[in-house]
């Protein structure tokens, strides 16, 4: 019973690796090839119950695949460039260290640390039972990788989808680079200061002229802000053409442009009467212009179907350097991309009064200052709201106009939503969530103004600073690359990174400096692996991640596939949620409720308070959960797992145990000679293995779980095994009950074994290596999957069966009232007596106790099935209602009474022919001819004492 898995585990996992079995199965198994792309995780820290949970995800579907007989080519990868390894590395350095840090320096250092880590996670990986190709991994610093990446690029280039352009993208200031959108995290409880700004009308439109002019020169827009640092870099302000908008007098006297919609509740924001004066639609204000009221200038009132009445006035103010619809708009009208701010997140010149402050600290209250000053703060509250921040350094990041290389969503945009059309979406919603997040999403800024990465690889021209990106350059950077590694942009001259004849031509070229975002890295992994390396088939079976990657990975391998293979690099995709505590909580480590997988697995300091479970608990958790949702664990939970993993475990101890002596090739019996209780046994497994071999195919492993758990309690240990001691125990070794017996526990043990397998591996090859005989496979893992025949699917046997349990269920129901009641001790000690209204069920009953007369197979007499040394059918339920101990059922009437005769000692059944063979004195009728057997035999001998013992 006790599995000592920190041992017995990693033994297993010797075996597996000096046998080649995942090596060879995933070569020689007569199947299709299967592809399950891994999806590289970050190598930059210690592994977590996140990543345990999805590596066992993905290893149960291959290995179930391997069991079905497919070849299985997993590859496993980490995403190794991009800032955060990069900040990991400069946390390590001492400020004199940093100064004298080269770009190439600082990559070398990033490339050690990466290479570290990825030892570290794929140790802990291979730990958790987890198969794969371990010696050749994918790392995207890989020269191989970068190449093939280098090409998608290219491919993406050469057809028009990638362009430098000058517009916001979301920038982090405490990281100094451009971020992408799976990039950012919108922490709870963030508070902006939110303020209502007036802006003087400076001329009316002409379809506005009619309406207004009677306001003027004392009209104002007003306009609500959660990012008073922008205003400087204000240059419109946008209404929506559809609405209707109004002119209110205040109790001041002001007049005020509002969204009509909005006057009732901007009068309780504002706690004074809003008077409509006036109303027209938002289309006649186009043209109009307002003064900016810090900055010597007019802007225009301009148009956005943007716009809604949800928050705010109903007019936006408009910063096309700082908001992508803003720029949207701006370019329409042919606005200015105005962007006073700096990579530091300082204001710049252009910001006149406020150059040098910080935005985000300083920047904002200095401008609410002067807009007050300047009479034009309506109100300024607290706002809690979402906001972006850097996922890495935890800091609100900014949008900010920059000259960034951007993938042209929009070019490509149909095709993809096409392709996901195609795809089979596991859960099915997840569909719609990528759906909308494709038909929504800007285009994909790419670069990043970091050193640890793939180079964006473009010349600038000295002189005018126009690029030069065309097919010749990528192929040669390609070369390079493939060769040497992407060090060589830092390493080599521009004349030897230029093809001719541009290295000759007299031009005067510089080297770009960007890197490219580790989302394109990661999102070019179809091209690197799934079509280069050992012929794996593209697109990919499935992809298997966390459902954070609808925005991530799946989505940005999405977009380099469709837009350089016009096909989507998966066939299927299946996601899960995230780990939490029993509580539901999210996992951090100030409320220490973080499970350590290692510590699950090895056990920590305190053994009693965290034991060592094994890889195989952890595995089985993964099994037992809804995955397809946020999951949780705990020690409580990890209990459970191990008790269900130790009754498992036991039940096959219990048939390994009893085949100690069985030869299938010799003892087992032929199906047409099973007793029927046998023949029902084989149906159940027909009906148990068919819904763990659907439940596999259908990735739904909770089924799994469940199936295995009530095969094991229910149908083995309660039920068959409980009515097959007798059988095993009594019977002489080779009598056909107890052969028969056996031949049922070995097809339930292998097939366990393989049922199992993917999913608690070590213990499936524990008992396959433990099986009592000879097997054809070494391994559990190649002995394929379940063996049914078809034969043993008896439908109407099963409901035949499924009554009698029920009466077997009443019958211990009485026999556990009369044990606690002492009436009884063992079952055995009692005589069952039983009315069966039902003469169908009666008749099945009396099948199992013949008359004398009658031919007995010796197997199912009701006794046995029973678990009592009697049985007694009655025809009336009356004599039965006048005892101690009885039940009344649909089904029957039940009784017990002390059982008739004496205990024999060898079988403790009571009987009144114990006795009767004056040389057994102590023995039953049954036990004499076996016992008589087995001395005759020479299987038990005397000792000096007269006691019997075996040979």
């Amino acid at each position: 019973m006790r599995a000592n898995a920190v041992k017995r585990e990693p033994e297993l996992q010797k075996f597996w690796a000096e046998e080649q079995i995942y090596e060879t199965l995933s070569q020689e198994n007569p199947g299709d090839v299967f592809v399950l792309h891994d999806g590289p995780p970050y190598a930059n820290g210690d592994l977590h119950i996140g990543h345990a949970l999805n590596k066992i995800l993905k290893d149960i579907i291959n290995k179930f695949q391997i069991l079905q007989g497919r070849k299985v080519r997993y590859v496993p990868g980490w995403d190794c460039h991009g800032l955060p390894i990069e900040l990991k590395v400069l946390q390590t350095l001492k400020p004199d260290q940093r100064q004298n840090l080269t770009p190439l320096k600082l990559r070398w250092k990033a490339r050690d640390f990466a290479l570290k880590t990825v030892d570290r996670q794929r140790s802990g990986f291979q730990r958790y039972g987890v198969w794969g190709d371990w010696e050749n991994p994918y790392l995207t610093l890989q020269p191989e990788y970068e190449a093939a990446q280098i090409d998608v690029f290219g491919k993406m280039v050469l057809k028009g989808y990638i362009y430098r352009g000058h517009k916001p993208v979301y920038w982090s200031p405490s990281s100094q680079t451009a971020l992408a959108e799976a990039e950012l995290e919108y922490p709870e409880g963030h508070t902006s200061q939110s303020i209502y700004v007036s802006f003087a009308i400076a001329s009316l439109s002409p379809d506005a002229q009619a309406t207004l002019a009677q306001f003027m020169p004392g009209l104002k827009v007003a306009i609500w802000t959660t990012t008073p640092w922008t205003i400087p870099g204000n240059l419109a302000v946008s209404l929506n053409p559809d609405l209707t908008y109004a002119v209110v007098e205040t109790a001041n006297q002001d007049y005020w442009l509002v969204a009509a919609d909005l006057v009732e509740t901007l009068q309780r924001t504002f706690e004074t009467p809003l008077i409509v004066k006036a109303t027209l639609p938002g289309k006649a204000l186009e043209h109009s212009t307002y003064r900016h009221p810090l900055f010597d200038r007019e802007g225009p009132l301009v148009m956005g179907a943007y716009v809604t009445t949800e928050s705010g006035t109903g007019l936006v103010h408009t910063a096309p350097g700082h908001g992508q619809e803003d720029y949207q708009v701006g370019q329409h009208y042919g606005l200015a991309v105005l962007s006073p701010v700096n990579g530091e997140g300082r204001f710049t010149a252009e910001a006149g009064p406020f150059e040098g402050l910080d935005v985000l600290n300083g920047g904002n209250e200095a401008v609410i200052q002067a807009l007050q000053a300047a009479g034009s703060l309506l109100k300024q509250e607290a706002y809690a709201h979402k906001y972006p921040y850097d996922w890495r350094t935890k800091k609100p990041v900014i949008l900010r106009a920059t000259e960034q290389w951007f993938a042209s969503v929009d070019g490509f945009r149909s095709a993809v939503l096409e392709a996901i059309a195609q795809v089979s979406w596991v859960p099915a919603q997840g569909e719609n969530r990528i759906t909308a997040m494709v038909s929504e999403r800007s285009d994909w800024c790419i670069s990043r103004q970091r050193n640890w990465g793939v180079p964006i690889p473009v010349f600038y021209e000295a002189e005018t600073g126009e690029p030069l990106l065309n097919e010749a350059t990528l192929k040669h950077i390609k070369t390079i690359i493939a060769e040497k590694g992407s060090d060589a942009w830092w390493e080599m001259s521009v004349a030897d990174l230029l093809p001719e004849p541009y290295r000759s031509d007299g031009k005067n070229y510089l080297k770009g400096t960007d890197t490219m975002d580790v989302w394109f890295d990661s999102g070019s992994s179809w091209a690197a692996v799934v079509q280069q390396r050992h012929n794996l088939r593209y697109p990919a079976d499935l992809y298997l991640e966390g459902s954070d990657q609808h925005r991530g990975w799946f989505q940005s391998s999405l977009l380099t596939s469709v837009a350089a293979e016009g096909v989507a690099p998966y066939k299927q995709v299946l996601t899960h949620g995230f780990v939490l505590d029993e509580q539901g909580r999210k996992m951090s480590k100030s409320l220490g409720n973080v499970v350590d997988p290692a510590i699950v697995i090895e056990g920590g300091k305190n053994q009693k308070e965290d034991p060592a479970y094994g890889a195989d608990v952890l595995r089985l958790w993964v099994s037992s959960v809804d995955y397809a949702s946020d999951v949780p664990l705990g020690k409580n939970i990890l209990r459970q797992m191990a008790d269900v993993y130790r009754k498992i475990r036991n039940t096959a101890r219990f048939l390994i145990g009893n085949l100690h002596d069985f030869n299938p090739a010799i003892d087992a019996v032929p199906y047409s000679e099973l007793p029927e209780l046998d023949r029902y046994m084989l149906h159940r497994m027909t009906e148990v293995f068919g819904e763990v071999t659907d439940a596999f195919k259908s990735y739904q492993f909770f089924r799994f779980f469940q199936t295995v758990q009530n095969f094991c309690v229910v149908d083995l240990s309660n039920f068959y095994l409980d009515i097959a001691k007798d059988r095993l125990y009594i019977s002489a070794a080779n009598a056909q009950r107890r052969r028969s017996c056996q031949t049922i526990l070995a097809i339930a043990l292998e097939n366990l074994a393989r049922a199992i397998a993917p999913v608690l591996s070590h213990m499936a090859e524990d008992i396959w290596q433990a099986l009592p005989y000879e097997t054809e496979a070494a391994s559990v893992f190649e002995s394929g999957w379940l063996t049914m025949d078809a034969q043993w699917s008896q439908p109407d046997l099963a409901q035949i069966w499924s009554q009698l349990r029920q009466v077997r269920q009443e019958v211990n129901k009485v026999m556990e009232v009369a044990r606690s009641s002492k009436q009884i001790g063992a079952s055995l000690e009692a005589k069952v007596l039983l009315s069966v209204p039902n003469p169908q069920i009666k008749a099945l009953l009396a099948r199992f106790n013949p008359r004398a007369d009658q031919a007995s197979n010796g197997v199912d007499e009701l006794r046995y099935f029973f678990l009592a040394s009697q049985v007694e059918l009655v025809e009336s339920a009356a004599p039965i209602q006048t005892l101690d101990f009885h039940s009344e059922a649909e089904i029957a009437t039940v009784g017990v009474i002390q059982a008739e005769g004496e205990k024999c000692d060898r079988c403790w059944n009571y009987s009144t022919q114990v006795g009767q063979d004056p040389q057994h004195p102590l023995l039953c009728d049954r036990c004499v001819p076996i016992v008589t057997s087995m001395i005759s035999q020479g299987q038990i001998v005397q000792d000096e004492e007269g006691v019997w013992q075996p040979q």
